[in-house]
C-alpha cells in the first residue's frame, strides 16, 4: 500500500514515511493510493484487537504483521480499556450503540492515540531514523490528554500540546496539566482553538525552522488528524 498527497498526485511513499512525516511536503495530506475492498463477513466473530490487526494490515503493508498483532493486543487490552474495547451497548431491539469512552482518558480519541505512538516509533525503526521526533498538537481538550498519555515516556519522542486558555473543561485542563513525563509539555494559548491550530500549522510550514531542526537531527510530526497514523486506527471502529 502506497500513499500520495492531496496536493501532489506524483508523490508516492510508504506507510512508515507517511506516519513519521505527518503532513506531506507542500502542506498536503497523505492518503492511500487505493482503498482495500473487503467482505464484512470476514470480520464476524473477531475481537476488537483482531479487527484492528486485520484492518491495519491492509493499510500498513510495510509493517511486520507480528508487530501489528502485538501492538493491537496490548493497546486494546483489558488493562487499558477495561475489557470494553469496541463495546456495543444494547439500546432496543436490533439497535446497539458503540461506546468509545472506555479508554484510559475517557475520550473516544484514546482509540487512535493509544495505538498511534506505537505506530510512529515502529515507523522510525522501519526507516532507520535515530533522531528526535517532536510532536506538536493543537487541541480543544480531548486530543491533548489522549496524545500526552500515549507519547509520555517514549524514547526519541518529545510532545508539546497547545490548548485555548479558558477554552476547555476544567477536567480536561487538569488532565493535561498534570500529565507526568520528562518528554511532555503543555501550553495555554491566549485565544481559541483555531488560534492554537493556526500557530501549529505555521510551525510546520516554516522551512527555516525545519532546516534548523534537521541540523540537530530533529524532525517535526503531528498527532492531530492530519497524520495517517491517527486516521488509520479510527477506520477500525
Amino acid at each position: 500500500m502506497n500513499y500520495t498527497s492531496t496536493r501532489d498526485s506524483a508523490l508516492c511513499t510508504g506507510a512508515s514515511t507517511a506516519i513519521l512525516t505527518g503532513i506531506a511536503p507542500g502542506g498536503g495530506l497523505f492518503v492511500p493510493q487505493q482503498f482495500p475492498q473487503v467482505d464484512m463477513r470476514e470480520f464476524y466473530g473477531l475481537t476488537y484487537p483482531q479487527t484492528a490487526q486485520k484492518v491495519l494490515g491492509m493499510f500498513l503493508t510495510d509493517y511486520d504483521p507480528d508487530f501489528l498483532k502485538t501492538a493491537t493486543e496490548q493497546t486494546y487490552s483489558t488493562e487499558n480499556f477495561g475489557g470494553k474495547a469496541g463495546f456495543a451497548a444494547h439500546v432496543a431491539g436490533n439497535t446497539y450503540a458503540l461506546e468509545l469512552w472506555h479508554g484510559p482518558t475517557c475520550a473516544f480519541k484514546d482509540y487512535a492515540l493509544q495505538l498511534m505512538p506505537r505506530l510512529l516509533v515502529e515507523a522510525k525503526k522501519n526507516l532507520g531514523e535515530t533522531g528526535v521526533t517532536k510532536i506538536l498538537v493543537a487541541t480543544s481538550g480531548d486530543t491533548g490528554k489522549a496524545a500526552l498519555a500515549g507519547y509520555a515516556g517514549l524514547p526519541g519522542i518529545r510532545i508539546a500540546v497547545f490548548y485555548p486558555n479558558a477554552g476547555t473543561s476544567e477536567v480536561q485542563r487538569l488532565q493535561m496539566s498534570t500529565q507526568e513525563g520528562d518528554n511532555v509539555a503543555v501550553y495555554a494559548v491566549n485565544g481559541n482553538f483555531d488560534d492554537a491550530q493556526t500557530g501549529v500549522k505555521r510551525v510546520f510550514a516554516d522551512e527555516d525552522l525545519a532546516q534548523e531542526l534537521a541540523a540537530k537531527n530533529e524532525k517535526l510530526s503531528s498527532a492531530n488528524s492530519i497524520n495517517w497514523g491517527r486516521l488509520v486506527p479510527q477506520i477500525v471502529y
